[in-house]
C-alpha cells in the first residue's frame, strides 16, 4: 500500500466519523491536526521514559501508527503531496552534511 492509498483510507475514516462536518467536535483544521500530531509524537517518548532498553513493540507500533495517520491527514488538509515532499527532502539531504564526530 502506498501513501496515497493510506491517505485515502484515513480520509474515509474521518468522513465516516463525521469529522468534516461543520459542527464536529473534531474539526480537521491544519492547526488542530498539527497539535494532535505533536501530542501523539510525544506519546512515543513514554515508551522509553525511565528505561534504558526495552519497550512493548505492539504498543509502540500503535503510537507510530497514530503519528503516521495524523501526518497523512495534515498533508491532505493542507494540499501537500507527502510522497513528493519526502522525495524532495531525501534529494536535498543527499548533498547535506552533518557533524561526523
Amino acid at each position: 500500500m502506498n501513501i496515497s492509498e493510506l491517505t485515502h483510507l484515513m480520509h474515509e475514516f474521518v468522513l465516516s466519523k463525521g469529522w468534516y462536518e461543520p459542527n464536529t467536535k473534531r474539526p480537521q483544521t491544519p492547526r488542530n491536526i498539527a497539535i494532535s500530531l505533536s501530542i501523539e509524537a510525544a506519546e512515543i517518548l513514554e515508551h522509553f521514559q525511565w528505561k534504558d532498553n526495552g519497550y512493548d513493540k505492539e504498543e509502540l507500533a500503535s503510537e507510530l501508527a497514530d503519528v503516521a495517520l495524523y501526518l497523512l491527514q495534515l498533508s491532505a488538509v493542507t494540499g501537500i503531496d507527502l510522497e513528493q515532499a519526502i522525495t524532495n527532502k531525501l534529494e536535498k539531504n543527499k548533498d547535506r552534511t552533518w557533524d561526523e564526530k
